[in-house]
């Protein structure tokens, strides 16, 4: 083999491996960085049944790569004490045009104000507790703005607290329903039961958006009506939030 061809071989594969190395550097690490910030008058948890009772700030992140996510979901009362923090592992397991299967997992902390007395003088803390908490939620889509799905949520307590709690409910969601031009709706319908431990109940629940094409704020609203229940909990809950999207 000649000089000159191994030079040119030489050059050849640098060549290559240089348009290689380029296009790993230009492979973005994730499909897509999403978020939220909500700012409500009573934050609502992620199971409708109970709320702050006061107004909140939520934040919420979404990390796409592939069929994975990572989605940290960040509660705060508005004075910037912390209400709960989920850390959402999850994957589409099933992706098509009509029928989808979600799975995930979350390590959770819950935060409440304990008072104890030290030197006989009362004192507040912050006390977490601890959770750990798994979910399967299939869906089919019915047309470009029906679907209707179930939802299925375990969550185990670590702590003094709850230690088993089961949320399933059946929901109906309605999207882009044009009320004007650029202005739609999005909805959704649920019927739950929940079970804590040795308490269940029956329960409603209704989440209205107000969206506006191309528009990053929209108006939400959230109704939770209790049917037959032995927990303690309202017999309506509802709010409203305004809500920020990036």
């Amino acid at each position: 083999m000649t000089f000159k061809l191994k030079l040119s071989l030489f050059l050849l594969m640098l060549f290559t491996l240089n348009i290689i190395a380029q296009d790993k550097v230009k492979q973005p690490l994730l499909d897509s960085f999403t978020g939220t910030i909500a700012a409500t008058n009573n934050g609502i948890s992620l199971v409708p049944t109970f709320s702050l009772g006061d107004p909140a700030a939520l934040l919420e992140l979404k990390m796409t790569k592939g069929r994975f996510s990572f989605e940290p979901d960040m509660r705060f009362a508005l004075e910037g004490k912390p209400w709960s923090f989920l850390f959402w592992f999850r994957y589409k397991a099933i992706k098509k045009e009509k029928l989808n299967l979600r799975v995930g997992v979350h390590p959770a902390l819950n935060f409440r104000d304990k008072t104890l007395t030290v030197n006989n003088v009362q004192e507040t803390f912050i006390e977490s507790r601890r959770y750990l908490a798994g979910e399967v939620a299939p869906s089919y889509k019915l047309s470009s703005k029906t679907s209707v799905g179930m939802y299925y949520l375990y969550s185990k307590g670590f702590d003094q607290g709850l230690k088993n709690g089961h949320f399933l409910n059946a929901n109906a969601n309605f999207s882009n329903l044009t009320i004007v031009k650029d202005w739609f709706l999005n909805i959704t319908a649920l019927a739950y039961y929940l079970n804590l431990d040795a308490k269940d109940g029956f329960y409603t629940a209704e989440y209205i958006t107000l969206e506006k094409k191309n528009f990053p704020l929209a108006l939400q609203t959230i109704l939770n009506h209790k049917l037959n229940s032995n927990i303690k909990s309202e017999s309506l809950l509802w709010n409203v939030s305004l809500i920020y999207s990036f």
